[in-house]
């Protein structure tokens, strides 16, 4: 009987403890509990701030690292592959050299050493044709003119009256140069916004005025024509404005430049260029006249382009050698189908004289413009200290011929 009542009494106990506390209440003790507890064994806020920043640290080094890579790819230059040989020996072993004039001769051999090319001397108030180095390479079918078709571009404008020399051209961005600038530099941008406002059709017309695209020689055995192209270049291209900076489409030969050159120098005669080939026939030279340029006016707007390309600009490699008269031209690089080219068209403003020398590079990566000026000092060198430039007498008969043959 004792023991039935403990028992009862022991139940009651517990019913009454458990109503004692809701369900609510008890799980909001288990929670506190809980709660209490992961607090002891967890990190800091200030922990858990520095270990959320160290996980996301890995990702963000990646990026990073990724970006600079592609920055770093961004800066790669692209080089060019050449296949062409930039030297080359005995390239005058087959020139006809009898009637030539041999002093001239000689430092033309000497400024072009075994670089692959061609020079060719011309006296400016005559059209004889002083000394042609690598006669076969001179007398080809040319090459693409590069910047040196900007002479030719430069006097279209000039003589079109849309510039002057100190006419700035907006080059986009704010920026602006003027025609002396944009010679000394050769900025490709400048001549492709005259090409453009100039048109096909004018910078052609004129370009064949200059002696592009016909004969620059009078019957010289050998020569070959050039190209100048009937049609504007294709749009997608580069159209007239790639024509009139770089002379795409464009094949011009060393005498088409060099007679070109000496018209500017001689005041706007456009001579036929004669290279005799005897001592008889160089005794009994005989101008010819093909025809007179209306460039007068516009020689002087070139003037201090020129004589800049020497100074300071892309022809200032003259200068490693020679310095003691004034010498006015421009460069030209570019390549096709893996050969580079480089041009230097000059004339030495002297007081006992003129001469004009262009020089004509082919080959791969050390062939260029300023190359082609720094060998043209070492001719000017030459000719100096072997007394060269001094009085030389006046030409008696000058005859005046028609068209083009």
């Amino acid at each position: 009987m004792r023991n039935g009542l403990s028992l009862i009494r022991l139940l009651l106990v517990v019913v009454l403890a458990g109503s004692l506390f809701s369900p609510v209440e008890a799980a909001t003790v288990t929670n506190r509990y809980s709660k209490s507890k992961s607090q002891s064994i967890s990190e800091s806020s200030k922990t858990k701030k520095k270990m959320s920043q160290s996980r996301h640290s890995r990702p963000v080094a990646k990026s990073s690292t990724k970006k600079k890579t592609t920055r770093y790819a961004k800066k790669r230059r692209y080089y060019e592959r050449f296949t062409g040989n930039s030297f080359a020996d005995n390239q005058g072993a087959n020139d006809i050299i009898a009637g030539e004039d041999q002093a001239v001769r000689r430092a033309a051999l000497d400024a072009l050493g075994n670089m692959n090319g061609t020079v060719v001397a011309v006296d400016p108030n005559t059209g004889r044709i002083l000394a042609m180095v690598n006669q076969d390479l001179a007398l080809s079918e040319g090459a693409t003119p590069c910047s040196t078709i900007k002479l030719s571009v430069a006097l279209t404008a000039l003589s079109e009256g849309i510039i002057t020399k100190d006419t700035k051209v907006n080059l986009g961005g704010g920026y602006k140069m003027d025609l002396t600038q944009a010679l000394a530099h050769s900025n490709n941008t400048y001549f492709e916004i005259l090409g453009r406002q100039l048109g096909f059709e004018k910078v052609s017309t004129y370009a064949h005025q200059f002696g592009l695209g016909e004969l620059a020689g009078y019957n010289i055995p050998g020569e070959h024509l050039g190209i100048y192209p009937t049609e504007e270049l294709d749009a997608k291209l580069g159209g007239v404005g790639k024509m009139c900076s770089f002379g795409e489409s464009i094949n011009m030969t060393p005498l088409q430049l060099a007679a070109l050159v000496s018209a500017i120098s001689n005041g706007g005669t456009l001579y036929y260029l004669q290279h005799p080939t005897t001592p008889e026939e160089a005794a009994n030279f005989k101008p010819r006249v093909k025809r007179h340029l209306d460039i007068e006016a516009a020689i002087p707007e070139l003037h201090d382009g020129m004589a800049g390309a020497v100074h300071y600009g892309t022809a200032r490699s003259v200068r490693y050698s020679f310095n003691e008269e004034e010498i006015l031209g421009k460069t030209g690089t570019c390549s096709k189908d893996g050969t580079r080219f480089g041009w230097f068209a000059s004339y030495a403003n002297t007081q006992y004289g003129k001469i004009v020398t262009v020089i004509f590079l082919q080959g791969g990566r050390p062939t260029f413009g300023p190359k082609a000026a720094e060998l043209s000092g070492k001719f000017y060198r030459e000719l100096y200290d072997g007394n060269f430039f001094a009085a030389k007498p006046a030409v008696e008969k000058t005859e005046t011929m028609g068209a083009a043959q």
